[in-house]
């Protein structure tokens, strides 16, 4: 039974991770705090949802959303760059319209009324039901997490390649340092677009993972998932390390799949309700923030402590001698 349970999270870790690997490529690299996400997640649920709904090939309903996040990505860069309205509230601006946005999406799901607030996906055949009856029909009980696992690595990989390549490096520093890079004639306010694009693109993918996994889209699951990618990365980060961008792509999968660990056995040993989740997701983000500073403070001060105490030896040598 408990391993059921944790096959569930790590499945789970792992949708969450390309949701997460987004997050990592606009907070991290681009440095830009985007609140797209909350709204971008629902989007690529939505449409995916929709899409099966009414009809039309999981797969091409999962590669649809994927586009719909990127544009939703590219809208919010082209609010900010072009519209030079403050970071922040581009994200927020666009979060807000794609509320609206959703609503009407999966409005498409019934003739009679303009919007809907969900859309059920049972009995219905999605990606992660193929991928299951493949796995029962070879008998292979951990087709699915293989799956995850496949699909999770495959964006992993590309979001590696891509910020080698000269764009990539290019959007890198621009995160660093946006003034330098433009005096050697960069665009940076297409890099921004860009990445912000590629971003929420990842985040709708999982969000249209996630719909095809609980069988259901709403338009309330995407709220805290930006908190949720962070968690992710600050955690990974802490455990994993990031001196180089594959180690830190590494870092956010693992975090992603520790974080969902994490809040299963709260949620499983009773201390808390489900209605208490996004308390446990704050209380992680707040100890994965404070506890490396704490522990970079003891090494620091054990550094120190070793060179006071050398120096000490020394000046009794010179005082001996």
């Amino acid at each position: 039974m408990l391993s059921q349970m944790v096959l569930q999270w790590v499945e789970l870790g792992l949708i969450f991770s390309i949701m997460a690997l987004g997050v990592y490529l606009t907070f991290r690299i681009l440095d830009f705090p985007d609140l797209t996400v909350d709204g971008s997640f629902v989007t690529g649920a939505a449409v995916s949802a929709t899409m099966i709904y009414n009809g039309y090939p999981p797969a091409a309903a999962t590669l649809a959303s994927l586009f719909a996040g990127l544009l939703a990505g590219c809208l919010t860069g082209i609010l900010h760059t072009r519209g030079k309205i403050n970071n922040l509230l581009s994200g927020i601006l666009m979060m807000t319209a794609l509320y609206s946005i959703n609503l009407r999406i999966m409005g498409f799901t019934d003739p009679n009324v303009t919007s809907k607030p969900n859309v059920p996906l049972l009995n219905r055949e999605t990606v992660v039901s193929q991928v299951e009856s493949l796995g029962n029909a070879a008998g292979f009980p951990w087709a699915l997490l293989v799956f995850f696992l496949v699909v999770t690595f495959i964006f992993k990989w590309m979001l590696d390649w891509f910020l080698k390549t000269e764009i990539g490096l290019a959007m890198r520093a621009t995160g660093d340092n946006k003034r330098m890079i433009r005096s050697f004639s960069a665009n940076t306010d297409g890099l921004i677009i860009l990445g912000l694009g590629i971003s929420n693109a990842y985040v709708a993918l999982s969000g249209s993972l996630f719909a095809q996994y609980n069988e259901f889209a709403d338009a309330g699951m995407g709220i805290g998932m930006i908190v949720v990618g962070l968690a992710s990365v600050i955690i990974g980060e802490a455990v994993v390390g990031a001196k180089t961008i594959a180690r830190a792509t590494l870092a956010v999968v693992i975090g992603a799949i520790l974080y969902r660990i994490i809040v299963g056995f709260a949620l499983k040993q009773n201390m808390m309700d489900a209605s208490d989740m996004k308390l446990i997701t704050a209380a992680i983000v707040v100890l994965a923030l404070i506890i490396p500073g704490l522990i970079e403070k003891r090494r620091e001060k054990r550094k120190k402590a070793k060179r006071n105490g050398k120096r000490s030896v020394r000046q009794e040598e010179k005082a001996n001698a």
